[in-house]
């Protein structure tokens, strides 16, 4: 078999031949795997030989983190399949891939993978010419020479500058700058938004949002779910749609709270609220005043008054905190007894969107005397001024009492956790390595950071965004990405391209020439986890994945801890400090502390039997152990799960126990209940330089929300951006990963979705090719009309990888980020899922389908 990196190293591959056995590949054709090299062979060559089914890593942040496998068959991987290990059932459901894991292969297989070190042609010490970050052209350099001269930067730059200098997002380039003498780490809500940092003072708590809600059997019990914000079938893919199924199968109705009638509302028949975007504390504070105003304990007991009395602070007078004045209680708030604004339905429906009849229909489906489960996405959290917003819903389960009971929940469905909350109840081991100290206290916000590397100056809030604001000088000379799609996927995306050309050094890890590759100086290919030694993913709780090796490095990537410790020789540092033993052991250390949730549902115990013979055969060290499965077979199988039923002892109802005796089993908060009235959250908040806010949950218009549509909101006179848009996930991509595979682009094309009724106002037809503009750049996209998103709100979906036109300045990729500015509020809250635009039919030569834009090929 030829050799195809050695062939591709030396440029005796012609392009043309490179790309037809790229597409033979991307047909399924074949893919080598362990033999270090690509070639082509017929399905027929390969029909009568026997393959092996490897466990592979579906590693991506989608939150399913489903069961992968690869066949290969003479070092080919002639396809994929997904879970089969067991039997598919509602109870003990099938770990089940998406068509984005399906299409995982032609990822990491990929035509467009970087095949070796490169560094800007007019890249030097110092920079060069920075303004060619982005356009300039690419020149291969060996890896000695690439880190020769990444070392050599860092050296420079740490004697005239210090580490204070250095900026870098990524765990093992951490590690090896810590050890160096510290850097400047990021911050940030990111995908959570007011969902990070706002639970715990509050009274929930957060463990990606799984702990508020109950389990995905005992929601089966609801009479009424209703969902704000949240589309599981695109976002996360895998089970949760399929637990929602069996919901709605059990008798449960669905109520539907978004901009957007989503494929998970269709598949459910959900009854469809349209709410604009940033505006739900509105709708709800609309819901509460229904609530107050219509409720009876006799006739009509809308309010559990008996739960707000016994687990909250600050909902009336008489509730408040000594300390506090008793007219900040949020009831009074809502009445507009002392701000002679009631917050009446109507008063909400200027706001929100929703006819003010909707809203007490909403109210009263929140009813105390029914079974209800309030389950929100974090989408309505990722946006300006929204703090308040789990306060909010929380108020909501309050006032009801839709809390700590079978059947009723009111907290967060999302990621790994939607339609199912509760702790893990399997889990890895962790890798075992020592850590590192950072000495450097910098760290910059997401919705900051670029500013704060162009002006010098930032808002210090400490190293994870929790201390008290305060105002400090920052001179960045490096940006070091490897981890996150930190360009692409941040807050103001035009002023971070203007960041990365501001600075001295710009080095980035990738697979691929992304955004962060893409206007760097250095690029370093990087190994997929399909070439790595194997590891652990989670996803929901019921679950652990394990993953083998499937092929060898492709071309010339290395992995990312191989990299670093390169980097560590040339600075003179001692490896072993780095890393004291190697990816093996440490994937072996995950392997031996795994653990499993035991028969009675009270402790964990070892998941992984472990012999002696195991551990001659890996060559490492470790002990002997008993656990629930052996080593062999849960790397045949690829996952544990552990099987669930009605009535087990592995269910969970959030907060049961502190409902059912508040005085010994307190929540995190100061006052150890759920606090309506958080003095600690306005504290935090409020002592920032990015916005302010009351104990109570109020509606705060937001730098780049609706109201911001209007020239003159009193008078409704539209303003220059009188469009909102947001940012749905989208099958293509898994945040930005995946959008250069050819399969997905193909299947889904990546348009702009426009209401009907704006359509024709705008003149605007399907496959129109249209103009997005905000106050902070503009997008290029093609035009699908329809009725599934409400009129004023423009549907772009997240992740698309930026392609700016340099004459123009307008990115012709669809790249939802070149739309958001760089505002910060709260506590440091990402904004990015909503601002506000103008749509128009644009003049200049239409867009091509993505498919046909030619992919980013290195030779």
């Amino acid at each position: 078999m030829a050799d195809f990196i050695d062939k591709v190293s030396n440029s005796k591959l012609s392009r043309r031949t490179f790309l037809k056995a790229s597409a033979a590949a991307a047909a399924s054709l074949s893919l080598t795997g362990c033999a270090n090299s690509l070639s082509t062979a017929s399905a027929e060559q390969l029909a009568d030989k026997e393959g092996k089914w490897i466990s592979a890593a579906c590693w991506h942040n989608c939150g399913g983190r489903c069961l992968n496998k690869a066949l290969v068959v003479d070092g080919v991987v002639v396809r994929q399949k997904t879970d089969d290990t067991h039997p598919d059932s509602p109870d003990f459901f099938q770990q089940r891939a998406c068509v984005r894991g399906r299409s995982q292969r032609n990822q990491v297989f990929s035509a467009d993978r970087l095949k070796y070190p490169m560094k800007r042609k007019h890249w030097e010490p110092g920079g060069g010419d920075k303004s060619l970050r982005g356009r300039d052209e690419w020149v291969k350099i060996s890896w000695d020479e690439a880190l020769d001269l990444v070392a050599g930067e860092l050296k420079r730059i740490k004697e005239q500058h210090g580490n204070r200098s250095f900026f870098a997002c990524g765990t093992e380039i951490g590690r090896l700058l810590n050890l160096y003498g510290g850097h400047v780490p990021r911050w940030g809500t990111t995908s959570y938004g007011a969902w990070k940092f706002t639970p715990g003072k509050i009274g929930y708590k957060f463990s990606a949002g799984t702990e508020t809600i109950n389990d995905r059997i005992d929601l089966r019990n609801c009479e009424t779910i209703i969902l704000l914000g949240t589309n599981p079938a695109w976002s996360s893919a895998g089970s949760p749609a399929y637990h929602f199924l069996q919901m709605k199968k059990a008798g449960a109705k669905f109520i539907a709270l978004d901009p957007f009638y989503n494929d998970t509302y269709a598949l459910l028949e959900a009854d469809w609220i349209p709410t604009r975007p940033q505006t739900d504390v509105a709708l709800l504070l609309g819901v509460a005043h229904t609530l107050i105003t219509e409720d009876d304990p006799v006739h009509n007991p809308l309010i559990d008054w008996d739960f707000l009395k016994r687990c909250t602070i600050g909902f009336d007078a008489d509730s408040m905190p000594e300390s506090e004045d008793p007219k900040g209680n949020f009831k009074d708030y809502v009445l507009g007894t002392y701000d002679g604004v009631p917050k009446t339905p109507e008063w909400a429906s200027e706001i929100c969107g929703v006819e003010p009849n909707r809203i007490r229909y909403l109210a009263r489906q929140f009813s105390k005397t029914k079974k209800v489960a309030f389950l929100v996405g974090w989408a309505s959290a990722r946006n300006q001024n929204v703090d308040n917003l789990p306060q909010m819903v929380m108020t909501i389960g309050a006032m009801t009492g839709h809390i700590g009971k079978s059947g009723h929940c009111a907290g967060v469905s999302c990621h790994s956790g939607a339609g199912n909350g509760g702790s893990s109840l399997v889990k890895p081991g962790g890798d075992g390595l020592p850590g590192i100290p950072n000495s450097v206290d910098d760290a910059l916000n997401d919705a900051s950071m670029w500013r704060a590397i162009i002006e010098g100056k930032y808002t210090y809030m400490g190293s994870s965004g929790l201390d008290k604001g305060e105002i400090r000088d920052i001179d960045i000379r490096v940006i070091y990405h490897a981890g996150r799609a930190l360009l692409q996927t941040s807050d103001g995306m035009n002023l971070g391209i203007e960041a990365h050309r501001k600075v001295d050094f710009v080095v980035t890890h990738s697979q691929f020439l992304t955004t962060n590759a893409k206007y760097s100086d250095i690029v370093l290919p990087v190994t997929t986890e399909w070439e790595r030694v194997g590891g652990f993913l989670t996803g929901n709780r019921e679950m652990v994945i394990m993953y083998s090796q499937v092929t060898e490095p492709l071309y010339e990537a290395k992995s990312d801890q191989w990299i670093v410790t390169e980097l560590a020789k040339r600075l003179g540092l001692d490896p072993k400090e780095l890393y004291p033993f190697d990816e093996k052991q440490q994937f072996f250390n995950k392997i031996a502390g795994a653990t499993v949730v035991t028969e009675d549902g009270k402790d964990f115990e070892p998941l992984v039997t472990i012999t002696a013979a195991d551990i001659a055969e890996w060559g490492v060290q470790g002990e002997p152990q008993q656990g629930r499965i052996s080593l062999k077979e849960l790397q045949e199988k690829g996952v544990y799960q552990v099987e669930r039923y009605p009535g087990d002892n592995y269910g969970y109802i959030a907060f049961e126990d502190f409902v059912r005796d508040p005085e010994n089993n307190p929540l995190p908060s100061e006052s150890g209940k759920f606090e309506i009235y958080s003095r600690g959250l306005a504290d935090v908040i409020n002592t920032t330089a990015f916005s302010k806010i009351k104990p109570i949950p109020t509606h705060i218009p937001a730098v780049d929300g609706y109201e911001a549509t209007y020239k003159d909101f009193k008078n409704k006179i539209k303003g220059e951006f009188p469009y909102q848009v947001m940012n749905p996930h989208y099958l293509r991509r898994s945040h930005s990963v995946f959008d250069n595979v050819q399969w997905l682009r193909e299947t889904w094309p990546n348009p702009v979705y426009i209401n009907t009724e704006d359509a024709k106002e705008k003149g605007i037809k399907d496959g129109d090719t249209v103009l997005l503009t905000s106050r902070y750049g503009k997008t290029l996209r093609v035009a699908c009309v329809t009725e599934r998103f409400m009129p004023g709100v423009i549907g772009l979906p997240h992740g698309a990888w930026v392609d700016i036109d340099e004459k123009t300045g307008i990115d012709t990729a669809g790249a939802d980020n070149i739309l958001c500015g760089s505002v910060p509020t709260g506590q440091g809250v990402s904004g990015w899922n909503t601002c506000i635009v103008n749509i128009e039919k644009y003049t200049g030569a239409p867009l091509i389908p993505d498919i046909e834009k030619p992919q980013r090929i290195f030779f």
